[in-house]
């Protein structure tokens, strides 16, 4: 059963049928004059995706409606909870989409079939709440138990999303697990060109290497923490590395995501040139793999 459960949702993200609605619906979403709005709904503020925040109002107010409903004389707190619900739905559903809008084809198929059934759950509650108001409360009760099922099926999705597909996270994480603490050689000074981003392995770990006119170095990992582009493949201007997949910006002095939908910064390594001139990075906090210990020199 859990099996068959999972292949189920996981063909949700190999469903090419659901591109023609996809498509239209990113460049919709895309398009939206939300201004400086985009950003607080994608949660840079936060230094995490917003919509996860958001859906615990409406989930609650529901779940508690649900309770209400199986006591007697509680129809009305329940019917005043199923419409908070609805409205705190809305906000919530803006940033679902808003980071939606920002995902590759297999999340955007899974995605969009998230947001059709928490459509549906929201116009169960919806219809709940009128005929409540028009005296039939037991069909309000009945719309309501049934918003909540779908409700729950579509936070399965959403978990999908989030936890098999990646949805969200920070794809740079693991970094500090799969850098070895100390100093590290990563080429000749030479080698790299003013202004230019360049790309080095330090192991399995891919670098972006940028020289300035000054002759330093600014050194990043160059997955970006958004869906992992080669942020060296990017565009280097006004001290900062634009991703080419989603249009992430970051500031190389600090790693700090700027613009875009990244919510995360990139990990910075620390450089310094040997006697020979050779470029050595260093990363904070990187955790030797054998101990566990963590290297927090400066």
């Amino acid at each position: 059963m859990a099996q068959a459960l999972l292949k189920a949702l996981d063909a949700l993200g190999e469903a090419q049928q659901l591109d023609k609605i996809t498509g239209r619906l990113q460049k919709a979403v895309r398009a939206l004059p939300l201004g400086p709005y985009r950003a607080v709904l994608q949660g840079r503020p936060l230094g995490h995706p917003l919509h996860p925040v958001l859906v615990q109002v409406p989930i609650g107010a529901w779940t508690s409606a649900a309770v209400l409903d199986l006591v007697p004389g509680a129809g009305r707190n329940a019917r005043l909870l199923v419409g908070m619900g609805v409205v705190s739905a809305v906000p919530a559903a803006w940033a679902g989409w808003v980071d939606w809008a920002e995902q590759p084809e297999r999340q955007l198929r899974t995605g969009v079939v998230h947001a059709a059934s928490n459509g549906v759950a929201i116009g169960l509650y919806a219809g709940s709440w009128v005929v409540r108001g028009r005296g039939r409360p037991a069909l309000g009760r009945l719309l309501a138990f049934a918003g909540l099922t779908v409700a729950s099926a579509a936070g399965m999705i959403g978990g999908h999303l989030a936890y098999r597909q990646a949805v969200g996270a920070n794809k740079t994480e693991p970094i500090h697990h799969l850098v070895e603490p100390g100093w590290h050689a990563v080429g000749s000074a030479a080698e790299f060109s003013e202004g230019q981003a360049a790309r080095r392995m330090l192991g399995a770990v891919p670098l972006l290497v940028v020289r300035e006119p000054d002759g330093g170095f600014h050194v990043l990992v160059d997955r970006c923490s958004h869906m992992a582009g080669p942020l060296s493949e990017g565009r280097v201007a006004d001290g900062c590395v634009e991703c080419p997949w989603h249009g992430s910006v970051f500031r190389l002095a600090d790693g700090q995501n700027v613009g875009g939908p990244a919510t995360a910064p990139q990990p910075v390594f620390e450089t310094r040139l040997t006697g020979q001139g050779v470029l050595e990075v260093r990363l904070p906090g990187a955790v030797q793999r054998a101990t566990g210990r963590s290297d927090g020199a400066s």
